[in-house]
């Protein structure tokens, strides 16, 4: 919008009119979303939902870094039993190996790790009995 208000011309009725012309243009239907339902409409009302929106968008965290390396140590578990290829899960397990070595030479903040390096060779081992069966 970067037409001004004219000087006299109420506020509202100038807005309504900005929108009845961007409506009639179809500037809303590109829009991200357009005729789908909300996602929040049956949820209770959080004062705080634009924050959370907004940290999940942006790929932020609210679990202390232990607590957010413990879930991603099953997610890669998880993912591991799922890869389509061997060298696949050797990789996913090695990357979060890597990570719970450095976690515990350096322990972050918060509660404690209790977290311990995959046997990546079990782990593939058991991937392998899973598969075969």
């Amino acid at each position: 919008m970067t037409e001004r208000k004219p000087p006299g011309v109420d506020f509202e009725s100038f807005v309504d009119r900005q929108i009845r012309q961007a409506t009639a243009r179809g500037d809303f239907k590109e829009l991200p979303g357009f005729g789908q339902p909300m996602a929040s409409l049956d949820a209770p009302y959080d004062e705080l939902w634009w924050i959370r929106d907004k940290m999940h968008r942006e790929g932020f965290a609210a679990l202390p870094p232990a607590l957010a390396l413990r879930k991603e140590a099953e997610d890669a578990r998880e993912a591991a039993a799922a890869a389509r290829t061997e060298r696949e899960a050797r990789a996913l397990l090695t990357e979060v190996n890597e990570k719970i070595r450095a976690a515990l030479r350096m322990p972050p903040p918060g509660p404690p790790l209790n977290l311990k390096e995959f046997d990546v060779e079990a782990e593939l081992r058991a991937r392998r009995e899973r598969h075969a069966s």
